[in-house]
């Protein structure tokens, strides 16, 4: 069989993902949303005590398996204060900067369900009040939420539900143009997720048989570091982190190719195993590029760090302003999606 890249499939999936909040912590709906997928295309699976979802499909030698992992879990915030305004004032969950989020529109998730709106502001937003505004820093003790409620202090704040450890999504805007990009919060790792429940509703539709047992692991806390660190399957031989390619000066990685990771924070992924993705990009005529990410770590290298005995790589689709309101197009999708479908099919070495 030829692999058949399905470019509106895949964005409508990847929409639907993104729109649904899901921040490290709190990913019980995004997970639940994903569950219902599986369990439509029939693929055996298990839910770890974490949340996270393993599918697994049964290949030709089920000595030595793959696991393939993407992660669902995003940035976001939690409440650390309810300030004497009314106002809140946050915590982060998951690494960025916050003039990355300054502006945007977001949710407070209280306990009770209720889902309150908001915007993340400067206190000192307003030019014509603070003569400073401008210079002061982005920060936790500047930014903050500004409730599109009728509360004036902490009191009205409480007394709608929120309080202290609530979390609070971002608004992902997405957005795709006809130029093919897509345009969004949360393509980190979302882009991911939707490319491998693709590639599972391929094999399964067209009977395909996997020359090796290949799980399909979709992780939950990858943003906080310790995702796809455990439930392993002790026969995984190789582990592929799906994760994004990040640009910007010094890297190769762009908006139009499949980026393969050479090495990271954690330092070099197995060369062997990189070097097999190379090739099999070469001779499938997949366009990649290969990278080095300074700042930069996956679940794969969370799985090494905890100690498991596996062959680890890394590679999808190049992500522009990586942790901020980020940028992807087409085809990197369906480079990503052809370098997937390739190493599945492909004989393990």
């Amino acid at each position: 069989m030829t692999f058949t890249f399905n470019a509106k499939e895949t964005v409508s999936l990847l929409k639907s993902l993104v729109e649904t909040p899901s921040p490290s912590g709190y990913t019980k709906e995004i997970m639940d949303f994903m569950e219902k997928i599986l369990m439509d295309l029939q693929v055996p699976y298990q839910r770890t005590n974490k949340g996270a979802l393993i599918a697994t499909i049964k290949g030709e030698d089920d000595s030595k398996h793959r696991l393939l992992t993407a992660h669902t879990d995003t940035l976001g915030a939690m409440v650390k204060e309810v300030k004497a305004s009314g106002r809140l004032k946050l915590t982060m969950v998951g690494g960025y900067n916050w003039n990355a989020v300054e502006g945007e529109y977001c949710t407070i998730h209280t306990a009770s369900g209720k889902k309150i709106r908001g915007t993340i502001l400067m206190h000192q937003t307003s030019v014509h009040v603070y003569k400073n505004a401008s210079g002061l820093a982005r920060d936790e003790n500047n930014i903050e939420v500004r409730i599109d409620e009728k509360v004036t202090n902490a009191e009205g704040t409480r007394l709608l539900g929120i309080e202290v450890g609530d979390f609070v999504s971002f608004d992902p805007r997405f957005e795709e143009t006809e130029s093919g990009f897509i345009k969004s919060r949360h393509l980190d790792d979302k882009a991911s997720t939707a490319l491998l429940l693709q590639l599972i509703k391929s094999i399964q539709e067209n009977n395909i048989v996997l020359p090796n047992t290949t799980h399909f692991y979709i992780s939950n806390n990858e943003e906080i570091g310790y995702g796809g660190n455990s439930n392993i399957p002790e026969q995984t031989v190789e582990y592929i982190a799906v994760d994004m390619g990040a640009i910007g000066d010094g890297q190769t990685s762009d908006e139009y190719t499949v980026s393969i990771c050479a090495k990271d924070s954690s330092g070099p992924y197995h060369y062997e195993l990189t070097r097999q993705l190379v090739e099999l990009a070469k001779k499938e005529n997949i366009d990649y590029k290969l990278d080095i990410y300074p700042f930069y770590g996956s679940d794969a290298s969370a799985a090494i760090r905890a100690g498991f005995d596996v062959k680890h790589a890394l590679f999808g689709p190049g992500i522009e302003a990586s942790h901020a309101y980020e940028r992807t197009h087409v085809e990197s999708l369906e480079h990503t999606a052809n370098l997937l479908y390739a190493y599945v099919t492909s004989k393990m070495s």
